[in-house]
Parts: structure tokens; sequence; C-alpha cells
């Protein structure tokens, strides 16, 4: 071999090597006392062994922080292929410089090309301010004046991540994991994500740090009060699952990734679960109380119908009185929308009109199809709803149902009143494609009570027995309105009353169906959804 040769490969050896030590022993055992791995190991626990391809790992590497603080590539997860990044805090904190920027951007890039997922394992501060002391001097970064180094950020910077990621959206599946404390620029790219996941203790997000906010606001917060896992999860929304473990985090997104498909052109992975779809349960009729004031846990019902009881939940903390999450009937991918009725009765707020909304969309965006469980006494009254903008919120529902062309499916479980049949999907002319109901289903502009004491209230006043008199109106009333054996003879828009125990075969059977339903809407630019 000749000797120039040799040379470039031991110094390409050399430097490569350099780039596995991540920002050296020091920085490297602060990871580690923080209870975090390394980005490098990260990746070694998502992807399938031996199968990253990393790029661009000589970026930064002259100015001796070799990656520029990312490392980003491509691998397999149980086979299939994704793009990948993972941000790596021992290298100039994380933080997002021009170099890194590209890299993320590329990585992006490279997953739309691909039409595969992308997979983000954030640990950043946010952007790279340049020293004080670069500035004061004019020396930018690895001794490039400070103006150059500008003029560089500007022909990298002509695409930026966030471009990406709009771009993006609804073709690939988008997944970030949030592990480390990220703020400013580095928490807008996750949000423009389909999933945020977080884990407790090390994850944190915010727009501006606590150190800021006190110095602004004379608010005194720690980390976790600020921007923590169970802000995220229970409170803004943000954060669609949280975890104990990194561990945990990595199993759940491999568990998510085998519900989608890689891109919005292929149908999601059918997978035999062995589970016989002429099931029935005999028992699923004794989950719920046939009196509508009774609560009762509606995970019950979703895990009797879906295969072998398995159901991926999304935002399980977030807006209870709302479930969405994924699941399989007869081996195909189905999206479940269900009302909870332990959970504010079941009634539709602001929070869980922007839940359902967010999930429905997404579903419609990689063809899988919808399941929605209806029991909810409708959109919840007051003035707090009201002034939260329960009209504005509660009109992203009825945008998303309008929008979807994917088959869907309606089951009238119990309560459907006034506006939850709206935002449930349970009334015609809203593009359900099969609306059934048990025979326990009470349908109505509102309640029987509430709807008796609206149009009879003069009469029973003057009853001799106002208390009687009224609960025979409302037997009366639950006696036809309450009835959908009895409706269904005025009813043409109700596909079948059924009964609980073939719920499932008959969803399988309807979705089979609506297999190659095919729908187009209006040619235009885009809708203008009610954000």
């Amino acid at each position: 071999m000749d000797e120039i040769m040799e040379q470039r490969i031991e110094e390409l050896r050399r430097v490569k090597e350099n780039a596995l030590q991540g920002g050296g022993p020091a920085k490297v055992a602060r990871q580690k006392e923080r209870g975090k791995l390394l980005a490098r190991e990260r990746l070694e626990k998502i992807l399938d062994p031996g199968s990253f391809n990393e790029s661009l790992m000589l970026t930064g590497h002259i100015q001796g922080d070799a990656g520029d603080g990312i490392v980003s590539g491509y691998g397999t997860i149980n086979g299939r292929m994704v793009c990948i990044l993972s941000q790596d805090a021992t290298i100039q904190g994380g933080s997002i410089g021009n170099l890194h920027g590209f890299k993320m951007t590329r990585t992006l890039e490279r997953a739309l090309e691909m039409r595969v997922p992308l997979i983000s394992l954030g640990d950043s501060p946010g952007y790279r301010n340049p020293k004080m002391s670069q500035l004061l001097s004019g020396q930018g970064a690895g001794g490039m004046d400070v103006g150059e180094e500008m003029t560089m950020a500007t022909a990298i910077g002509e695409k930026n991540m966030f471009f990406a990621n709009v771009q993006a959206s609804g073709v690939v599946p988008q997944i970030s994991a949030i592990l480390g404390s990220c703020g400013g620029v580095s928490v807008y790219s996750p949000a423009l994500m389909d999933f945020v996941f977080m884990v407790d203790n090390i994850s944190h997000m915010f727009i501006t740090g606590p150190r800021i906010v006190k110095s602004v606001m004379a608010e005194d917060l720690t980390m976790d009060e600020l921007g923590g896992t169970k802000i995220h999860s229970r409170l803004s929304g943000v954060c669609d699952r949280r975890f104990k473990t990194e561990d945990d985090c990595f199993e759940s997104i491999k568990q998510l990734l085998s519900y989608l498909p890689s891109n919005c052109d292929e149908s999601p992975p059918w997978v035999n679960t062995g589970d016989d779809p002429n099931r029935i349960d005999e028992t699923i009729q004794d989950v719920m109380p046939i009196d509508a004031n009774k609560p009762f846990d509606m995970h019950l019902i979703i895990k009797r119908i879906v295969d072998n009881g398995d159901f991926y939940e999304i935002k399980p903390e977030f807006a209870g009185e709302m479930i969405v999450g994924l699941g399989r009937l007869n081996g195909y991918v189905v999206g479940i929308i269900a009302n909870q009725p332990i959970v504010r009765a079941g009634s539709l707020t602001v929070d869980s009109s922007t839940k359902e909304a967010r999930f429905m969309r997404f579903c419609d965006c990689f063809n899988i199809p919808l399941v929605m469980l209806v029991d909810t006494p409708a959109y919840q009254p007051g003035s707090q709803q009201e002034q939260a903008g329960i009209i504005r919120h509660g009109a992203k529902v009825l945008y998303a149902l309008c929008e979807s062309t994917v088959p869907r499916i309606s089951v009238i479980l119990r309560k459907a009143y006034g506006g939850g049949n709206l935002g449930m999907g349970s009334i015609p002319g809203m593009g359900t494609d099969f609306i059934y109901s048990w025979p326990t289903a009470e349908m109505g502009v509102m309640g029987a009570e509430q709807s008796v004491d609206l149009f009879f209230g003069p009469q029973i006043a003057a009853a001799p027995d106002p208390v009687a008199y009224k609960q025979q109106m409302v037997d009366m009333y639950k006696g036809v309105m309450g009835n959908p054996v009895f409706m269904a003879s005025f009813n043409p828009f109700t596909e079948d009353v059924i009964e609980p125990k073939d719920t499932r075969r008959i969803l399988i059977r309807s979705l089979e169906s609506l297999r190659a339903k095919k729908i187009s809407r209006q040619p235009k630019r885009h809708g203008n959804i009610p954000l």
C-alpha cells in the first residue's frame, strides 16, 4: 500500500475513533451522573444491532467538536428502515450550531426522500450562542471570522429543520423522544412532529428556562415545575406518553412503529395476531351499566373488542374524558376514539377536542381506519369551557371529521346527546360510513330528564304529584327516544342495532367491506382548520 494512502487511512481511523468518544471522559461521566444514556448508546438501544449507518460523522472535527453535537444517519427497527438523529449533550452541550442544524435538516429531508419514518432523540438546550469573547474579538469557530461564519450559516440555512418538519408532515411518521432539558428552538421541531415522548426525571421542555423566567417574571420554578413530564403529559398535552426509563421509551417507540406505515402511500402493516375474527364476547355487555348515570371504564370495552386486548393509548394522562389510541381488528390496524364515562362523564371539552381532532387527522394521513365508541352527554357546559374557547376547539373536531377520508364506523353504546352526536360522528352527513347502536343507546338533543323538564315543565308543575308525574314522563321518553329498536323504525341512518357480544365481529366485517374505499375532496390549496 502506498505510504501516503496508509497515512490518510490512519488519520481517518484516528478521527473517527475520536468522534466515537463524544466530548471526552469528563463530559461522558457527567452525562452518566445525570442518569442519562450517551447519544450513541441510545442508537444502539433503539436500532437493530449493526444496522446503523452514520451520516456526516466528520463535521466539526477540526474545531474539536466531532459531529457538532449530533449523531445522524439511518438504520432499521425490527427490520424496517428509519432515519434517525441523536443529539450529543457531551459536545457543546448538544446545542444547535450551524452544522448541527444542517445535519438535523438533512436527516429530515432524507427521511422524506426515502419515504421512511423519522426518529429524533433530543437532548439539547437550544440554539448555540457565540461566546462573548468571540463576539468581542470577531473570531468565530475554528479561527473563522465571525462575519465569514455568519455567511456560511446563511448558505447552510437556506432550508431549516422546521421547513423540513412541515414538508414531511403527513408524508412520513415523525416521532420525537425528549431525553434531556430542551429549550427554545430545540422544542419546536418536536412540537411539529406527530408524537412526543418524555422520560421522568431527565426530560424537560420549555420555551424559556427557569433562570430567565425568574429574571423576567419573578417566578421561581424548578425545571420539573416549569416543563417536566407531568406538566406536559397532564396539563399542556405536548407529551403523548411518558416513561420511567429510556429503555421503556425506546421499547414503546418500537411498539408504536409496529402500528404505522412507513409513509402515506402505504397501508399499516398487517399482523397475524391469532385472534379469531368471529370471536364473540358474552361478558362485554356486563361491563357497562344500563343506567346512563353510572360510570364505567371504557378501556374494558376496548380491550374486549381489539385483537388480544392489545391497545396502544395516546395521551393517556391528558383530557382523560377522551380515549384515543391504536389497536388491531383481524390483524389490521385501527384508530380507536372513545368517550370515557369515568372522567367528566365522557363530556366533550376544550382539551378532549384538541386530542380527538389531532389523532383523527393523524390516522387520516396514514390510512388508518377509525372506530368511534360513543357514550357522551355532549359538550361540557359552563363559563370555564366557553371562555376557554369550546366553540373554536369543538370546531376542530367537526373539521377533522368532515375532512377525513379513511373508513370510519361509529358505535353508540349508551348516551349520545346533542352536540355529542356531532363530536363523535354519530349522525349522518359527517362522513361516517356505518353507524351502529347497542340496545342500550339513548339518542336525542339532551338527556331524558332534561328533555322532560324542557318540554313538560308546566304540566309537571301543575300535576297533583309533580315528582311521580315527571318520572312517568321520563319513563315514557326513554321508552321512545331511549329505545334504539323503536327508533330504528323511523331512522334510516342507523345501519343496525346490534348485540354487544357481536360488536367485534361486525366491526371486522364492516371494515373489510370498506377496505377499498376511495373518496376525493374538492381541489384546493388547503383548508383553513379553526386553530
